[in-house]
This record gives C-alpha cells, structure tokens and sequence, in this order.
C-alpha cells in the first residue's frame, strides 16, 4: 500500500520544466520593440512642444526658451546654463531620436508632462529631459536637464550574465530557488488532506516576507523590511529602464512543510501496524 499526498519527482521536474519555459517567454516578450509601446504612451501635443524647445536649444536660440520657463525655475543662472548644455550636442544631424520616457500628471489645473529624448550621434548619446507644464491655453517650461550617456539605455540596461557582482549572481539564484520552493511548497499544500484553512496556508505560502532588490544594471540595493511579494521573488524592467531582481523570505512556505504532517494530523514517527504482507508492502510518506 502506498501513502503519498506530496509530488512525485517527475512531478516536481515537470512543474520545474513549466517554471523555466514561462521564464524564457517573459524575457522574450520583454525584449520585444520597446520603440512600439513606448509610441502608444506618447501624448502628441506635448512631444511636438518638447522637441521643439530642443530644436531651440541646438540652435542657440536661447531668448525664445528663456521667455517660456516657468518662474519657478527662471533663475539668474539660466542663460550659462543654456548655453553650456547647448555646447554639449554635436554640431551634426542626429542619427537617431527615441522616446525614452514619459510621464504626464493631472490636477485640477495643470496639466505636466516629463518627456525624455535619446539622441544618438556618431559616437555619442545624449539624453534630454524636457517637463513642461499646459494651464489653459499656456505653455511654460519647468523642466529642462540634459545628460550625456555611453551607449543607448537599451544597451546599458540590457539583461545579460556577464561582469556582474557575486551579490547580483547570489540574488539571481536565490530569485529562482525561492520561486521554485514556493511552487514545490504550494503543490504539496494543495494535495495534502486532510488540512484545516487550506485558502490561509496556500496564501501564506504565495506571500514572502521583506524585499532584497538590486538593480541589475548598476549593482546598487535596497532593502524593505516591511514588505510582502508573491513567489517570493520578482523581476522588473520599466521600457528602456533597467532590470530590478528582488528576493522575499518564504517564511510561510518554509513553516507550511515544518508543520505539515502535524497540520494534517499524520502521525510522525509511528511504525506501520502489523498485518499481510499485502497490507504493509511500501509505507511512503
């Protein structure tokens, strides 16, 4: 006779096998066109004010800029900096220009969009923020920053193994082993009879406890203490932006399987009773 509430090895392999090929697919799905979805979240009006106000400053009209800026950012030190971020772009025409992001915020007033431009030119890459802020029918600047880059962000932030930190390869590996001892844990807890406030168990076993997350393109970390993921682990990539890996403690999984057999009143250490041979053939638990 055999006893058995918890996977099988081929079960457990299969489960693996499903885990790594939804994997693969959510890696292939994130490097697909960025450019297209970007491009559903461009607001026309305020992209056509943005890149003009560029076109302005690469062609050192400083004065028709200077007359927009919102007073909250029209400063003394304006006109150098106007000039000195207007030195920073080549005197030739861009190769390319991408939006590389966007955020627009709504009151009951104002309406401010923050546009972000990468311009690529023969071995060089800007990147150019521009905010501006629509009341009514008026248009003013409240946000204007320009930054130099060494390669395009889908390059930089691009997901790939080599030249990262032991910390970076240790959160990688604890993210898959976590999410995968989640998925062991919940199986085991699903078939287990039987057992009392099962929705509470397998809810406290799909929930890990704190956040570890570090970014994968600059190695820099963070911790939340009092934090709560699913699976225990999470991958993240806003479009152009780079892989963010966290890791969640799986405290309620590891307490589900320490307690398993008690949960489900399954007796523990207790020898089979005596009878047949047929009867006691194989006792696995």
């Amino acid at each position: 006779m055999k006893l058995s509430d918890g996977p099988s090895v081929s079960d457990f392999e299969r489960m693996t096998m499903r885990f790594l090929v939804f994997v693969v697919m959510m890696m292939f799905l994130a490097g697909c066109d960025q450019a297209s979805l970007m491009k559903k979240m461009i607001p026309p009006e305020a992209d056509s004010t943005a890149r003009g106000y560029i076109d302005l400053l690469r062609q050192n009209r400083f004065k028709e800029i200077e007359k927009d800026l919102d007073p909250s950012i029209n400063t003394p030190d304006i006109p150098k900096a106007l000039v000195k971020m207007a030195q920073m772009f080549p005197a030739e025409k861009p190769e390319s220009v991408t939006v590389v992001g966007v955020h627009t915020f709504h009151n009951d007033v104002t309406t401010t969009t923050n546009m972000t431009y990468e311009y690529q030119f023969r071995g060089t890459w800007l990147l150019v923020n521009v905010a501006t802020k629509k009341q009514g029918a008026a248009t003013t600047i409240v946000g204007f920053n320009l930054n130099p880059i060494p390669d395009s962000l889908e390059n930089l932030n691009r997901f790939t193994l080599s030249g990262k930190s032991p910390l970076q390869y240790s959160v990688l590996a604890l993210a898959v082993l976590f999410t995968l001892f989640t998925l062991y844990s919940l199986v085991i807890c699903v078939r287990t009879k039987p057992l009392k406030k099962k929705w509470l168990w397998i809810l406290l076993i799909l929930l890990g406890a704190a956040k570890f997350s570090v970014d994968w393109t600059t190695g820099r970390w963070d911790v939340f203490p009092l934090y709560v993921q699913l699976f225990s682990a999470s991958a993240y990539a806003p479009l152009y932006g780079a892989w963010t890996i966290s890791i969640s403690l799986p405290l309620g999984a590891v307490v589900f399987l320490l307690m398993r057999k008690s949960l489900s009143g399954q007796p523990t250490g207790t020898p089979p009773l005596a009878g047949t041979a047929s009867e006691n053939e194989e006792w696995r638990i």
